[in-house]
């Protein structure tokens, strides 16, 4: 028995879960409905136009389901999270500990980063052949075995060779738990959810911060290694967890697995009607995208050609936001403000250890808040408000935490207003980040690509993330040497201007729109009052 909805002045067939090819779910006796379907799919989504009439409150009311897997998935971010925090405490510790230098400090840190990009760039294939669920568990896995290796390590080579694999675990997990959070979600709660991942990030530098102040104490041998290896403990949680997760409906639709994606979406949607919307909808745009696809040999095969080699204008459009969006995020400098906020609070005039990673601890404070703030309201406001004013805040606040060390730096004294500035300034930078660019980017990476494409498109514009968050963490020590903290801070405050000019240009509101409905705003053809970029 089909279930269906006329609305619109269009059916939408739901195929009986024995269907497992778009010829049944479409049969040859309603080719007529597909045509109106075309057509009303021209002016808006059919999901779109069936909602309509449906009160605002119901449309942002959130899917019991829907959370419960994207809170699962998400749960995989807590891991990068916590060892963005708690490095910044326990590298204090290895250096003294293993006797290493400045530099091999900053290859520690940044090579995880860097190593990230090795996870991001396989994890799109990865996921396409798979599925995205079992992409977070292989992720969880392998950031357990580095976490291990890290706890474990008798010495820097050993440290090294943890970090590596921790890396390559990170880079499957930030570009699996957004794109599987996008798919699995509803249109009308889509940012909130998509966003959980940066909210779970910041919750696991929070951790991070607290295991540091709380181990702090114990001897130098001991203390790193248990801050360090207590990152397995969440990773087998996470792996355990992910086995209730159901699959994205959109990747069992590119497999052919219509009835198993019908099961999904009744499950992630308000009503078995709404539930029908979506899947035709999923099943046109697969249809649309290639004549291969739906089919269970699917695996993602022409991707990247599609992407680099010939991309579509649209496409190449979709490009530049993805890839322009992740590479502000870092270029921000945000996480090497993180990993390297107790050498910042040490040069303003902090001296205690303790006290430096009782300020980290604040910052935490900060952060993770704001980052609640941002996913609440991110379906309300819409992307480009939040990031707007989140990329703009960035740049007063870092031009502000530039005037204060620069001030610092010319000074004997060390005055209480100055640190002050500094402390509340390096708060502010993370707090406006938590705002725009930190939840901003992971939603918007993983729902403007198309559905064949997202992936690998959302693992290329990852890996430039990772890619540059390493080159920054690698290099933030020596640039500071060379031109110190307040300039750095200046010029990271001038990137984050052209940041601000980048959004405003290129990214338009995504808000409220179905993933297939995304596309149609990187077009040829769009709205005056959706355009928002050039190109």
């Amino acid at each position: 028995m089909q279930v269906g909805s006329d609305k619109g002045g269009c059916y939408h067939p739901l195929p009986d879960s024995e269907s497992s090819s778009p010829s049944e779910a479409y049969p040859k006796n309603e080719r007529r409905n597909k045509v109106g379907c075309k057509e009303a799919a021209e002016g808006g989504s059919q999901e779109h136009i069936a909602l309509q009439g449906v009160s605002a409150h119901r449309k942002r009311l959130i899917n019991k389901y829907a959370f419960g897997g994207a809170i699962l998935a998400s749960t995989n971010s807590v891991l990068l999270g916590y060892d963005i925090g708690v490095m910044s405490g326990a590298v204090l510790y290895i250096k003294d500990n293993l006797k290493i230098s400045s530099t091999q400090v900053e290859i520690l840190v940044g090579c995880l980063n860097v190593c990230s990009l090795i996870g991001s760039l396989a994890s799109g294939r990865t996921s396409d052949y798979i599925g995205r669920r079992y992409t977070i568990i292989l992720a969880a896995v392998t950031f357990l075995i580095g976490a291990l290796l890290m706890g474990f390590a008798p010495s820097f080579i050993f440290l090294m060779a943890g970090r590596v694999v921790a890396g390559i675990g990170v880079g499957y997990s930030l570009m699996i738990a957004p794109v599987y959070t996008a798919e699995l979600s509803p249109a009308m709660t889509r940012g909130f959810l998509s966003s959980l991942p940066e909210v779970f990030i910041n919750i696991g530098i929070l951790l991070g911060y607290v295991s540091n102040y709380a181990l702090s104490s114990l001897p130098d041998n001991m203390n790193w290694r248990l801050m360090l290896g207590l990152a397995a403990l969440p990773a087998i949680i996470v792996a355990l967890g992910v086995l209730a997760m159901p699959e994205s409906p959109h990747w069992l639709v590119m497999k052919g697995r219509f009835g198993d994606a019908k099961q999904v979406l009744i499950k992630t949607s308000e009503s078995k009607d709404e539930a029908a919307l979506r899947l035709a909808e999923m099943i046109k745009s697969a249809k649309d995208l290639t004549e291969s696809a739906a089919s269970s040999n699917w695996s993602g095969k022409g991707a990247w050609k599609e992407l680099l080699c010939r991309p579509s204008r649209p496409i190449r459009r979709i490009l530049i936001a993805a890839i322009g969006v992740n590479f502000f995020m870092q270029a921000s400098g945000n996480d090497a403000v993180v990993y390297y906020s107790p050498e910042v609070f040490k040069d303003a005039g902090i001296q205690s250890r303790q006290q430096i990673v009782g300020v980290t601890v604040i910052m935490g404070l900060a952060k993770t808040s704001f980052v609640f703030v941002s996913a609440l309201f991110l379906d309300r406001f819409g992307r480009r408000p939040l990031l707007l004013l989140g990329s703009t805040g960035m740049a007063v606040s870092l031009a502000s935490l530039g005037v204060g060390s620069k001030y610092l730096e010319q000074s004997d004294s060390k005055p209480l207003w100055a640190i002050v500035l500094c402390i509340a300034a390096v708060c502010a930078v993370v707090s406006f980040f938590s705002i725009g660019l930190g939840p901003v980017t992971w939603v918007y990476s993983s729902e403007i690509f198309p559905m064949r494409l997202r992936a690998q498109g959302s693992s290329l514009a990852i890996s430039v993330n990772r890619l540059v968050s390493g080159i920054v963490a690698m290099t933030f020590l020596s640039t500071s040497k060379l031109i110190s903290f307040g300039g750095t801070f200046f010029a990271l405050a001038g990137i984050m201007v052209v940041g601000t000019v980048f959004f405003y240009l290129f990214l338009p509101e995504t808000k409220g729109k179905t993933l297939e409905e995304i596309g149609v705003l990187f077009e040829d053809k769009i709205p005056d009052d959706q355009r928002h970029f050039v190109a």
